[in-house]
C-alpha cells in the first residue's frame, strides 16, 4: 500500500512539474526515460535547449535539491547521454539539468542548472 501511495505521489508531482514547464514555454518531449544507466524523469525542449528536469517533491527546497546527490547526477547524466544520442539534431542542442521541486500547498520551483554535466 506504501508503495502505491508513493508511486501516485510521484506520478502526480511529475505531471505538476510538466505543467509547471509547459506554462513556461517548454515542450514535453519525454517522461520517466528508462535506461539501465538510469532514468530521466522529464525531457523538456525550448527551442535548441533541451532541459533534462528531475522532480523531487520535498517538504522545502533545500531538501529537494539535496536529494540530488553525486551517484544521483551520474545516473541523469548517463540516461541523458543515451537520450541524446537518439536524437537527429543532436549537434545543435545545448543541454542543461535542472531540478524542479515540488513542495508542499506550492506551485512547483523550476531550479536551472542544478549541477553541471560533465563535458
Amino acid at each position: 500500500m506504501d508503495r502505491l501511495r508513493a508511486y501516485k505521489h510521484g506520478n502526480r508531482s511529475e505531471w505538476l512539474a510538466a505543467m509547471a514547464l509547459r506554462l513556461k514555454g517548454y515542450r514535453i518531449v519525454a517522461r520517466n526515460f528508462r535506461t539501465k544507466a538510469g532514468e530521466i524523469d522529464i525531457v523538456a525542449r525550448r527551442g535548441d535547449l533541451v532541459a533534462i528536469v528531475e522532480v523531487k517533491a520535498r517538504g522545502d527546497l533545500a531538501a529537494a535539491m539535496e536529494a540530488v546527490g553525486g551517484n544521483a547526477q551520474r545516473r541523469i547524466e548517463a540516461a541523458a547521454d543515451h537520450w541524446l544520442s537518439r536524437q537527429p539534431d543532436f549537434a545543435r542542442l545545448s543541454v542543461r539539468f535542472d531540478l524542479v521541486a515540488v513542495l508542499p500547498r506550492r506551485w512547483p520551483v523550476h531550479v536551472e542548472n542544478l549541477f553541471e554535466g560533465r563535458n
